[in-house]
C-alpha cells in the first residue's frame, strides 16, 4: 500500500455479504460482493489539487479531506485520476453532463457502491461501529467543530481510516429514485454530526450537485 496520507493508498477488501437497511422505509436488502479495493483514507485536498488543479474546500490543508465537492465533482475526479495513473476510466459522462454510466469492465477508480462502503466500514463487525467512537472518529463531541487531517484516528480491522466521522462519503448509488429522483447516497457522518449519525448503517442523501463543508469522498477500484 502506498503512503496513507497521499489519499489513494488502496486496501484490498475481501468478498462478502452485507445487509443494508433504510429506517424511513423499514426496508432491508442483502448484497453479495466480489473482492474490490477501497482507499485507506478519503481523498485529500493535496491529491485533489494535484489531479484537478482546484482547491474547492472551505478549510485549507493538504492532508485535510477535500470537501465542498459535489457527487459530479467526485465522479469526474475518479476519471481524471484513472487517466493519470494509466487505468481505464470507470465512468462515461454524457455530453450534456446530465447522464453518466459506469463501465463495470473498466479498471479505473470510482466511487464505492453503498454496499461496498458499508462492508468496508464494518470490516467483519456487526455492531453500529467498529470501535469506540472517540477512538475512531471525529464528530461533534470531539472535533472542536472543525475538520481534521486524514488518518489521525484508529483504523478498522482492514486498515481503513475515518470511515465514520470527519467527512461524509459520496457513494455511487441513487438513494430512492421514485421519491428523491437523482439524489445520491452519503455515508459515514461528519465532524459536525452527533454520535447517532456516525454509524455503519446510517444513510443520508443529497442532490448530486450539492456541495458543503462536511461532505467528501473516498475512491474504490474493481479487481479485474
Amino acid at each position: 500500500m502506498t503512503n496513507v496520507t497521499a489519499g489513494n493508498g488502496m486496501v484490498a477488501i475481501p468478498a462478502g455479504q452485507v445487509t443494508l437497511s433504510d429506517r424511513r422505509t423499514q426496508r432491508s436488502w442483502t448484497v453479495e460482493l466480489a473482492p474490490y479495493e477501497l482507499a485507506a483514507v478519503q481523498v485529500t485536498q493535496g491529491l485533489y489539487a494535484q489531479v484537478t488543479g482546484r482547491r474547492p474546500s472551505t478549510a485549507r490543508g493538504d492532508l485535510l479531506p477535500v470537501e465542498s465537492v459535489s457527487w459530479w465533482d467526485a465522479a469526474r475526479f475518479c476519471n481524471s485520476l484513472s487517466e493519470r495513473d494509466g487505468f481505464t476510466p470507470a465512468y462515461r459522462v454524457h455530453a450534456d453532463d446530465e447522464g453518466i454510466e459506469w463501465d463495470a469492465s473498466a479498471d479505473g477508480y470510482r466511487l464505492p457502491t453503498e454496499a461496498e462502503w458499508e462492508h468496508g466500514c464494518r470490516a467483519g463487525t456487526a455492531g453500529p461501529r467498529y470501535g469506540e467512537l472517540d477512538e475512531i472518529a471525529w464528530y461533534r463531541g470531539n472535533s472542536q467543530e472543525s475538520i481534521h487531517d486524514v488518518g489521525g484516528k484508529r483504523p478498522n480491522a482492514w486498515g481503513l481510516h475515518d470511515m465514520l466521522g470527519n467527512a461524509w462519503d459520496w457513494c455511487w448509488d441513487v438513494y430512492d429514485a421514485e421519491v428523491y429522483g437523482t439524489y445520491r447516497v452519503l455515508r459515514g457522518g461528519g465532524w459536525f454530526d452527533e454520535h447517532w449519525s456516525c454509524r455503519a448503517s446510517a444513510r443520508r442523501r443529497s442532490h448530486p450537485t450539492f456541495r458543503v463543508d462536511d461532505v467528501g469522498f473516498r475512491i474504490a477500484r474493481s479487481l479485474m
